[in-house]
């Protein structure tokens, strides 16, 4: 009998077990109003004009997949990798330096990769004022520098690596070191006199064009990097290949159509988007590894 009452007992908290299970609210479905698929974009300019271009990129995808996806602008580099690293992103418009440390981490798959020029890769400056007196890179040691971000690839990782070869080091001969917040805070800072030098993708002196018309001739280029793989489009690891199928595909769509395409452009200056894998960013590790540059201090 009372073999019996236990085998009651137990089937009966069986019982209970799977009724409360079933009852237990489930987790709404990535994309949905619920849950919505929330796309991290690297502050490369003002971040106001950044989220402003990338809400409407995230609408026209929404309307494009059926998905509810949200646009955030984080403060840096290092926010938009831990965003992703966090799960409080599933994608990111990572740049490239932040891509491979993203990926080194196990956060990060990149889906694409920006055509800007008919290429997928591009090339750094580093600039200073015409009346500035610096001609070149060994010039730098105890001037102060502007970057758009430690993690900035073009305005940081590679122009420390070009000073290291000239006998700079970006540690301990520069006065000082300012974060702009980005490639176009950059271009002011050094044409306001705010720095002595800094660095940015080519050519983006044109961005305070309009409001310095004289930008080209009062800030001076002294030195541009070799090659650099383009910015990606990077998943979450734990997102499903169906969502990222599908926006991967309308993403590439946008880039296609001219309208929806000036707002890439806009944002980025995307020409187009191409499908690549992680391998296309082999040679930039590469170049890191043969600076000296150890990607595994940037992994916590």
């Amino acid at each position: 009998m009372n073999r019996e009452i236990r085998w009651f007992a137990l089937i009966s908290l069986i019982i209970v077990a799977l009724a409360l299970s079933a009852c237990a609210p489930k987790e709404p479905e990535l994309g949905s109003a619920e849950n919505p698929i929330i796309i991290s974009f690297v502050p490369s300019a003002d971040a106001a004009e950044v989220l402003a271009s990338a809400t409407q990129i995230t609408d026209v995808l929404s309307e494009k997949t059926g998905l509810t996806i949200t646009a955030v602008v984080p403060t840096s580099y290092v926010g938009a990798i831990e965003a992703m690293c966090n799960g409080e992103a599933a994608a990111a418009a990572l740049n490239t330096f932040s891509y491979v440390v993203a990926h080194e981490r196990g956060c990060a798959d990149v889906a694409l990769a920006s055509v800007r020029f008919g290429s997928a890769t591009y090339t750094g400056q580093i600039i200073t004022r015409a009346d500035s007196g610096i001609n070149s890179i060994a010039d730098l040691a105890g001037k102060s520098f502007c970057r758009p971000d430690e993690f900035s690839t073009s305005g940081w990782i590679i122009p420390s690596i070009t000073m290291a070869a000239n006998g700079v080091n970006p540690d301990t001969d520069l006065t000082e070191v300012i974060d702009a917040g980005g490639h176009t805070g950059v271009v002011r800072g050094v044409y306001n006199g705010d720095c002595d030098a800094g660095a940015t993708f080519v050519d983006a002196r044109t961005n305070i064009q309009e409001e310095a018309p004289d930008v080209l001739d009062v800030v001076v280029v002294i030195a541009t990097s070799a090659e650099i793989p383009n910015d990606t489009m990077s998943w979450a690891t734990d997102v499903p290949t169906e969502i990222r199928d599908k926006v991967d595909a309308a993403l590439i769509e946008m880039a296609a159509n001219p309208d929806e395409n000036a707002i890439l452009q806009e944002l980025y200056s995307w020409e187009s988007l191409i499908e690549v894998e992680d391998s296309f960013y082999d040679p930039f590790r590469q170049v890191l590894e043969a600076s000296g540059i150890d990607i595994n201090k940037f992994v916590e």
